[in-house]
């Protein structure tokens, strides 16, 4: 009979799965996490897991925060197992289970004074946020805030009672700077450039719209260190409960399947300490630039290199797509190429091999990481994770041929139908706008470029106008697989 997962029922479940080796009623919160989806699950409160699990730092426990309505589910579902998570982690010949109970509660979604006032308990050292790569109100060709969002012109004027995560942590460290409470430590876990910068650069430009005296006082004050993080994380649907439930006997409402693989790379750069993840795996650095570089330039442009062209040709998942000659033989070439040669050297580490790391986690079959997750947010991730290859490949006069075919695979996706003529679903926050564009760049592939707000200065790039209009128009006459075969000088 399967078990349903509770604190109670651990005892019972650790016939199935590993369980945690210390007293949660123990646990004290030091860490509130913005964002608490399945990447955070998967990572962040796995390492601080295997802490607690040797012993140390049990008043480092995580509360969780949210701003979305769909944080609101994720909290029911969470209490309703006393905020326990099954993470499942796969490689293609294993496949083990643990519960992890490092988090210890979860805020009210929406009630910005509860979650000012835990903000404000000097117990809480940290605030950790995972709110993907188009949360952080950046001008996508610039790269730089957006201090004129609706979102954040609405949280200056109503700053005591905000609704963004930035409002929100702002008003935290406003009212501990009011109180002589010191500021706790803003640590990014998102796949940008720089995360930690761009986490200071949006809470100090919120602060710059109605008080310059705090923005100031953030910049004096306030840590944000910069770090790396890395394990590919699928979303959670049926499948993976039903899949639990057969091969562990554990019925868990949003369990978590990853791969066994995973990296956080950190700077030690603590406002009111940290807890001692040095112990269970967690690099820290002094500067964490060459290795965030490596694995977004490498891993996350690997992943939309292989996404665009597998989903127009109605593949469903990532070890599939890997399956592909075609799509496998472009994902390496256009590496090999292009990607790789503007990767810096990174400190006691080979690019190659790392390079054939990732294709190896790209292949993994267990992990069931949908395409559809792979193409999510283009419009927000294009201008992080390839145009810059891009860009610097152009200012060393360097051939963009496979980049831009990236790009161009992405446009043809957007027109909303594959190869096959399937529709594809909107996935992206800009998708009326993205279809709209992209049917009009069928006949006039310049029009694509023209969203100027995305490409920035390679809209006015010839030779990367020269690019694309080559590999979109191909797209249109002769269809993915002859335009990766040429591309490849392959024949099919």
């Amino acid at each position: 009979m399967p078990i349903a997962l509770s604190d109670e029922a651990l005892t019972e479940i650790t016939a199935f799965a590993a369980v945690p080796q210390y007293d949660r009623s123990g646990l004290k919160a030091g860490i509130v996490h913005f964002g608490v989806g399945n990447f955070h699950r998967a990572h962040q409160a796995v390492y601080l897991d295997d802490l607690f699990n040797l012993g140390h730092d049990h008043d480092w426990a995580l509360i969780g925060a949210g701003v979305r309505p769909a944080d609101a589910s994720m909290r029911n579902k969470l209490a309703s197992q006393d905020f326990l998570t099954t993470v499942v982690e796969q490689e293609s010949d294993t496949s083990d289970a643990r519960v992890t109970g490092s988090m210890c509660g979860f805020l009210e979604i929406g009630n910005a004074a509860v979650i000012i006032g835990q903000l404000s308990d000097p117990a809480i050292r940290i605030v950790s946020l995972t709110v993907t790569e188009g949360g952080y109100y950046i001008d996508p060709a610039s790269q730089k805030f957006d201090p004129n969002h609706p979102d954040i012109v609405a949280d200056a004027q109503n700053h005591s009672a905000p609704s963004t995560v930035f409002g929100l942590i702002l008003a935290g460290l406003r009212s501990r700077r009011d109180n002589d409470i010191a500021p706790f430590t803003v640590m990014s876990c998102d796949n940008i450039p720089g995360n930690g910068h761009v986490t200071q650069n949006a809470i100090v430009g919120l602060a710059e719209l109605f008080d310059p005296d705090l923005a100031q006082w953030v910049l004096a004050n306030v840590a944000f260190p910069n770090g790396m993080v890395d394990r590919i994380t699928p979303a959670t649907s049926q499948r993976e409960r039903d899949k639990l439930e057969l091969d562990f006997g554990i019925v868990d409402q949003w369990p978590v399947f990853c791969e066994q693989f995973r990296q956080w790379v950190l700077e030690d750069h603590f406002t009111m300490g940290r807890p001692a993840l040095e112990k269970v795996g967690v690099q820290f650095v002094d500067d964490v630039a060459p290795f965030e570089f490596m694995k977004i330039r490498i891993l996350n442009g690997g992943h939309a290199t292989i996404a665009y062209p597998a989903a127009l040709l109605d593949i469903q998942y990532a070890h599939e797509a890997m399956q592909e000659p075609l799509i496998r033989a472009f994902l390496e070439k256009v590496e090999r190429s292009e990607i790789i040669p503007t990767v810096p050297p990174v400190p006691d580490t080979d690019l190659n091999n790392y390079y054939q790391l990732i294709d190896r986690r790209f292949s993994n079959p267990t992990i069931g990481d949908t395409i559809s997750r792979l193409c999510l947010d283009g419009s927000n991730r294009q201008p992080k994770f390839i145009l810059p290859t891009a860009i610097d490949r152009l200012r060393a006069g360097q051939s963009v041929t496979g980049l831009a075919l990236v790009t161009a695979l992405w446009a043809r996706y957007c027109y909303g139908t594959s190869d096959s003529g399937a529709l594809i679903s909107p996935n992206d926050p800009n998708w009326e706008r993205l279809t709209a564009q992209a049917k009009i760049a069928r006949n006039d592939p310049a029009a694509w470029l023209a969203m100027t707000d995305i490409f920035g200065e390679l809209a006015q790039n010839p030779v990367y106008i020269a690019a694309f209009k080559t590999a979109l128009g191909a797209l249109w006459t002769e269809g993915t697989r002859a335009t990766l075969a040429n591309y490849l000088e392959v024949s099919i």
